[in-house]
């Protein structure tokens, strides 16, 4: 099968990315099932029947051979087919497989039902159909060099049924590529919730657009994008992805006019007797994020302005100054003097973020967001979620996260491997940033740093979190290439 000139992948970090949402969210869209759908019948009304399948097909073809260096000579790839389009999409990317000289079988969970076009095709160039029911699976997904997943599609709900399940579970023991058709079989694309089996992919191509479940889920690997002529219009989408070349524009140098002042004045509370670094770390988030100017508001002052000689530090918010935005809670401890600093930064009218032990004492107080009217930014790990929102599920992340917002008034950063941030109207990004290397004591505190550096800024609260996880990210990504253990490596690799 020839690869049509006419395909266009999308990577998930492209060079102009669209804006989207109501207000715009800028990054790269995430659509819902029904967007997808709703794309996909207008294209399909615009395009000659089956050019949709073989440019899906071509980009599947693509990405396999990418991940194989083009070697696919004598290779076993096993195409595991359902009745759907997204198992005609498989069949036609072996028969370009098969055409490149890749032994391809399709283990068929209904043969009855399979796409006829694909099936003929793979027949024409010597490839294998099987009835599951009558293959020797285990053997020949044990010995497969490369799985490709066209089991179910957009319409199917997890759990899956038999003989679904089992062939997926298979797969997954096996040691081949695994590539997913628009979505790894099993997973919910709109929410990523998954239950019972679902097929682990190393890579994604996906088309129209990245639904929403393919960024918060572990199991969809790299995702690809494949616009296929079909992608939903930008501004239907509430969920993106933000790219290096934005978040870069949110960082831009001082210029002539500008002074300590200008660029906002972030106001830090955090460190206590206990957890004294917490504050150095904090503070160091902010300061290597940006020039400008920090303040800090707590009982580690002198140690933060030893470690930071160009911070203005004090004891208590209430004698720190003016500021344009507060980080509250890392480190800072839940006695009464820590709680204190949190009601008198609430107080404030400019943005807030509380983390860590700030969300403790939320958690234990909630009044303590009454009458909260400025913009408020929330930072939990999933333990911290559980004990603020108790009756929120958090088996769907992206759900829980936007609810929490609607319910609070607040921005929702929901840390994780893969990070939500969702505010009250809805609008989420999935931060797909980061390495295990973050996995790392004081890691939380220089993220909050970072965000309230961009808070200060004044940009959209929804953006500056985003944008802190993205960079927090990235630095940890630095971290982990350079072997440099320690959340104070993260500060000379933000930027």
């Amino acid at each position: 099968m020839e690869i049509p000139s006419s395909a266009q992948e999308q990577q998930m970090t492209i060079a102009t990315p669209p804006t989207f949402g109501t207000p715009p969210t800028p990054g790269i869209p995430s659509c819902t099932v029904a967007q997808i759908r709703d794309a996909e019948r207008a294209a399909l009304a615009r395009t000659p029947e089956g050019a949709l399948m073989r440019r899906a097909a071509g980009e599947l073809t693509t990405a396999v051979l990418d991940a194989l260096d083009g070697h696919v000579v004598g290779r076993s790839v096993v195409l595991l087919v359902g009745a759907g389009n997204n198992g005609g999409d498989a069949l036609w990317a072996g028969v370009a497989l098969r055409r490149r000289g890749g032994a391809v079988t399709a283990l068929l969970t209904d043969p009855a039902r399979a796409h006829p076009a694909g099936a003929a095709g793979l027949r024409r160039v010597g490839g294998r159909l099987l009835d599951v029911a009558r293959a020797d699976v285990e053997k020949l997904l044990a010995a497969a060099d490369v799985v490709i997943d066209g089991l179910v599609g957009l319409a199917a709900r997890p759990p899956l049924r038999e003989p679904a399940a089992s062939l997926v579970r298979l797969a997954n023991r096996c040691a081949a590529l695994r590539v997913a058709v628009d979505l790894p079989s099993g997973l919910d694309p709109d929410s990523g919730v998954a239950t019972g089996e679902i097929f682990d992919a190393d890579v994604t191509v996906t088309f129209g657009g990245a639904k929403p479940g393919l960024l918060v889920s572990t199991s969809a690997g790299r995702v690809v994008v494949a616009d296929l002529g079909m992608a939903p219009d930008p501004a239907v989408a509430s969920v993106g992805v933000l790219t290096d070349q934005l978040v870069a524009g949110l960082l831009a140098d001082p210029g002539s006019g500008d002074d300590k002042y200008s660029g906002g004045v972030v106001g830090i509370v955090a460190g206590s007797a206990q957890y004294p670094g917490a504050a150095v770390l904090a503070v160091g988030g902010a300061v290597r994020l940006r020039p400008g100017m920090v303040r800090y508001a707590g009982p580690q002052a002198a140690a933060v302005v030893q470690a930071w000689p160009e911070v203005v530090g004090a004891d208590d918010p209430s004698r720190a100054g003016r500021v344009q935005a507060w980080v509250v809670g890392p480190g800072a401890g839940t006695d009464t003097a820590a709680r204190d600093r949190l009601v008198t930064v609430l107080a404030a009218d400019g943005p807030v973020l509380v983390d860590a032990d700030g969300l403790t004492l939320l958690a234990a107080e909630p009044a303590l967001l009454e009458g909260r009217r400025g913009p408020l930014v929330l930072t939990p790990h999933e333990g911290e979620f559980a004990r603020l929102f108790p009756d929120l599920d958090l088996t769907d992340r992206l759900g829980a996260a936007r609810a929490a917002a609607a319910s609070t008034g607040a921005v929702i950063l929901l840390k994780g491997h893969r990070t939500v941030i969702a505010a009250p109207d809805g609008r989420a990004y999935v931060n797909t940033t980061g390495s295990s290397w973050l996995a790392t004591a004081g890691s939380g505190d220089v993220l909050a740093g970072v965000m309230g550096s961009l808070l200060a800024t004044g940009i959209d609260p929804l953006l500056a979190a985003a944008a802190g996880a993205h960079l927090h990210g990235r630095a940890g990504e630095r971290a982990a290439h350079d072997r440099a253990a320690g959340a104070h490596q993260l500060w000379d690799r933000l930027r």
